[in-house]
């Protein structure tokens, strides 16, 4: 290690900050402009925005303001048992009561202190204790304690160069998944929940579609069991386009290693990592096989976005997924985008019961209703959106491979282990 690295704490390195939660009571709180960060929004390492917003009013009155680019640490709430949410403000944000704000002291660089808590995680990870009901706590006098080393300030800078030229291709292909998905579903509800074309021409307007795709529209609509609905469409579900869960290991056809897919690392369409096990190491629960092209849908807690498209082989999934795999190739991409609409996994969250851990069962998920439109229309479809859905996936690998890269250089980076000059060439490379 160089010898100007220092020994040190995390309290007399970072000032902590806590937030708090304007009064739900008062409206003129809330609605604002202000991002509000609770534990639901600590999802990804650079925060934009967040699901509630505070009002001026608000940030005065049992909140706190912090600029961009501060730390947030999760330090209460269930996630802490298995994993320590750590994120950046990329602008200014308020915070609730369960999360900590961290700003760097003198001789500590703001784009440095993320990757030290990162470096640290692990053992972040074993100062989690029980708060009561479940819950995971962090308690602030451990967290100030807790022993870390810090490099000068060239080296931080040059050490947060590396790891945030990661991030950022991170980001990046973050980003342009976001659009493309924005994409196939606004593509998926015009076709097959607004029926935008059928309306044009039953209306007599232009589709905006190229002639060969909007003479497979029919031009006039029919009463169903789903309410009006395209002629000659039919209403159907999940199960009459998909095979549910068609696969299973067993304890004879088990391959040596398994590359399992848990609900934990499977947010939003994203397989944000995978988990390697020998066949006697692997938990029970890993036992879905899964191919290209199947749709996974979390069955446990199905409200909070553990559902994917399988893009590639050797993978197996937890028995929390419902896997779906279609019948057709055509059907994949309608597949996915119907079973993970919004408004379905609303619906399942609210079909969930079981007390700690609230489930459905994978065939509520696979009797999702949907409708049918002509195969022509399925194909060309999948035809517009199969590119999409496989750019997306492409992204989410190479995403993941410099995740692995970068958590294999931070810990080494920030102890000392690894020099700087050891992983410029790999910042660059990557």
């Amino acid at each position: 290690m160089a010898g100007e690295w220092c020994d040190t704490t995390l309290g007399q390195v970072t000032d902590f900050l806590s937030g708090g939660t304007p009064s739900k009571d008062a409206p003129q709180y809330w609605g604002g402009s202000t991002p509000w960060v609770s534990a639901k929004d600590m999802k990804q390492f650079r925060l934009d925005d967040t699901q509630d917003h505070v009002t001026e009013d608000g940030v005065a009155n049992g909140t706190k303001l912090v600029p961009a680019g501060t730390v947030l640490l999760l330090a209460r709430g269930m996630t802490l048992l298995n994993d320590v949410p750590i994120c950046v403000a990329n602008c200014p944000m308020t915070f609730n009561q369960d999360v900590k704000a961290l700003r760097p002291k003198p001789g500590v660089r703001d784009d440095f202190l993320p990757y030290l808590l990162l470096g640290n995680k692990e053992r972040l990870l074993n100062l989690v204790d029980l708060a009561g009901h479940g819950t995971g706590r962090l308690n602030s006098d451990e967290l100030k304690a807790l022993d870390v080393v810090l490099p000068p300030l060239p080296e931080q800078r040059a050490i947060a160069h590396i790891l945030g030229t990661l991030d950022d291709k991170i980001e990046l292909n973050r980003k342009m998944n976001e659009t493309l998905e924005a994409m196939a579903r606004a593509l998926f509800k015009s076709w097959f929940v607004d029926f935008c074309p059928v309306r044009a021409k039953a209306e007599g307007r232009d589709t905006g579609l190229p002639k060969n795709i909007a003479d497979l529209f029919p031009d006039s609509f029919e009463d169903s069991e789903m309410g009006e609905i395209p002629k000659k469409w039919k209403v159907e579900t999940l199960a009459d386009f998909s095979s549910l869960n068609p696969e299973t290991w067993s304890k004879d056809t088990r391959p040596d290693i398994i590359n399992y897919v848990d609900l934990s690392n499977t947010k939003w369409g994203r397989i944000e990592a995978t988990t390697a096990y020998s066949q006697q190491d692997a938990p029970s629960r890993a036992q879905r096989v899964l191919r290209p092209q199947d749709t996974i849908v979390g069955t446990v807690r199905p409200g909070n976005g553990s559902y994917a498209f399988i893009s590639e082989n050797g993978l197996t999934g937890s028995t929390g997924f419902a896997a779906l795999r279609p019948i057709n190739h055509i059907y994949a991409e309608f597949i996915y985008l119907a079973a993970t609409a919004s408004e379905n996994i609303e619906a399942l969250s609210h079909l969930a019961d079981g007390g700690a851990y609230p489930a459905v069962r994978p065939e509520v998920v696979v009797a999702t209703q949907v409708i049918r439109p002509d195969s022509d229309i399925l194909a060309r479809f999948s035809r517009l959106t199969g590119p999409l859905v496989g750019r997306m996936a492409q992204n989410e690998h190479e995403s993941r491979t410099l995740a692995a890269l970068r958590d294999t250089l931070l810990p080494k980076l920030v102890s000392g282990d690894l020099s700087v000059k050891d992983g410029e060439c790999i910042g660059e490379i990557a």
